[in-house]
Formats: C-alpha cells, structure tokens, sequence
C-alpha cells in the first residue's frame, strides 16, 4: 500500500441543502417514475442496463449534470445522438497502486477500484456507451456534457455548465457483471468528484427515494449506513424487477443497479454492493 495511504476514517461532510434555483419541479422525477411504471417487461438475459437509474433522476433533480442520462430525463422529446462505439478497455498495470487516503480522496485508476468479477459472475453487457469494463476521464465526460448540452435551452445550458466545471470531475468507472446462470445483470459506477458534492447527492437521494413515495423501500447494506436501497416502481405480478443503491466514500459516488426475475436475490446483490464498498473505504482498497 502507497505510503498516502493512513489508517484514519474521514469524517462525514455536512450535507448541504440543493440550491432551490438548481433543483427542477418535482413532476420531473413523477414522470420519470410514471415512465418506469408503464414500461413493459424484458428479458434478463437480453437487457443492456441502458435504464435512468433513480440514482440518476435524484442526481438530476439536485441539478447535476454528471453522464449523459441527466439530460435526457428532462429532455426526452429531443433527438438523441448516436452514440460512437464504446472504445475496447485497456487492460491495467496489475502493480499501479490504488486505494484511499485519510482525506477520502482515491488515487489510482477507477478501473482498478472497481469491484473484480466474482466467483460466478462474468462480465456483463454494454452499459450504455460507456462500455461494460471502462474508465472515462474528465475531458471524455465533458465532451460529452457539451454535445448533449446542445439539445437544452441556452439558459439551462448555462447553469449545467457551470455547476459541471465547479464538481471538478475526475472521471467514471464502469463495470457490469452477469451471472453464470444468466438469471441476473449488475451494472456498477464510480464517479469520482467533489466530496462535498459527492455527500450532498448521496444524501438528496436518500430523501428522495425515500420520503417521496415513488420508490419500494429496499434492503440495507450491513456495515454501511451510509449506503440506502430502493426498488423501482413495479405492479406486484411484474416478471422482472429492478434494485438500485447508492453509496458516497469520499470523493466516489458509487451506483449500483440490477435487475432480474422477480423476486429478486436481494441478499446476493447487496453482498456484492458491500465488497464493492469495502473495496472503496478508507485507509486503503485491497485486492
């Protein structure tokens, strides 16, 4: 372990309350849940995780521009770009060092922070564009920002701008991951910015996906409370079901979502989430 690497916990931010002219009406995150209500049923097997997690709704009502779904939720009539082919991976020097440091801020490649492939999983499908095994930095994101913020008027297009340039984004790492038996899909994304900002979405979505009653209160994760879970809005005889969680460590908000044949292995999910948290949490990630 790097010698950056300390034995401290960092010490929870004071979350800070969105800021009212940044946050859109709350009929946004009602359609978007109302959208997720009607759409009909897919396959496990054949799903690409190409949902607006609710990770991501909260994140856009907290007036966040991070990742290209943040747009779309609010500007769904507007034509979509065709997305470029996602680059292969490259592989990463297994002797880089990465880990945490007492602050909270990581160091090393997201890639490497991210949760291995298990025992009884492989990778999955494509998340979208980034890939199912990707680290884009911050001049990839912002590129991306800038072609998506062409479909928003000028003046919403000004304001995601210039909160994008105060969260000092790093970069995202994605992984997603299927099981063997090709019965479950587990899409993970570390994205890395400011921590205080890191705090404030984590805790906006806590309170979003729990006091709004949009979403089915979902299981905790032991050992991290700092972690919340909800299930997607679904009819009780729905086929297939999806679980998102959310986490912040540090400079890393971690989002995590799955879906499945309902009823969903919820204990087997949440397992993976937590290595994924340990992996994360200070004085270090290990292997």
């Amino acid at each position: 372990m790097s010698e950056n690497t300390v034995t401290g916990t960092p010490a929870a931010p004071e979350p800070a309350a969105p800021q009212p002219d940044s946050v859109p009406q709350p009929d946004s995150g009602q359609q978007s849940a109302d959208q997720s209500q009607s759409a009909g049923p897919r396959p496990a097997g054949a799903s690409p995780l190409l949902r607006a997690s609710a990770a991501t709704v909260a994140a856009a009502l907290a007036g966040v521009a991070i990742g290209i779904g943040v747009i779309k939720v609010h500007y769904d009539d507007a034509p979509a770009p065709v997305a470029a082919p996602a680059a292969a991976p490259v592989p990463s020097a297994s002797a880089t060092p990465y880990g945490a440091k007492s602050n909270g801020s990581h160091f090393g490649s997201l890639r490497d922070l991210l949760l291995p492939v298990p025992a009884g999983y492989r990778l999955g499908p494509d998340d979208g564009g980034y890939g199912n095994d990707a680290e884009l930095g911050s001049q990839q994101l912002a590129e991306e920002l800038d072609a998506e913020l062409q479909q928003v008027p000028k003046a919403q297009r000004d304001k995601m701008r210039e909160y994008w340039e105060g969260l000092h984004v790093k970069g995202t790492g994605v992984r997603t991951y299927r099981t063997e038996a090709d019965d479950l899909l587990i899409g993970v994304k570390l994205r890395q910015f400011n921590q205080q900002e890191v705090q404030k979405i984590n805790e906006y979505t806590a309170v979003f996906t729990g006091d709004t009653g949009l979403f089915r209160v979902g299981p905790q994760v032991p050992g991290h409370p700092e972690a919340h879970c909800y299930l997607m809005p679904a009819p009780p005889s729905a086929p297939i079901d999806y679980l998102e969680c959310s986490a912040a460590e540090g400079d890393l908000l971690v989002i995590m979502n799955a879906e499945g044949p309902a009823p969903l292995p919820k204990d087997k999910i949440i397992a993976l989430f937590a290595a994924q948290l340990d992996r994360l949490a200070a004085p270090g990630a290990t292997a």
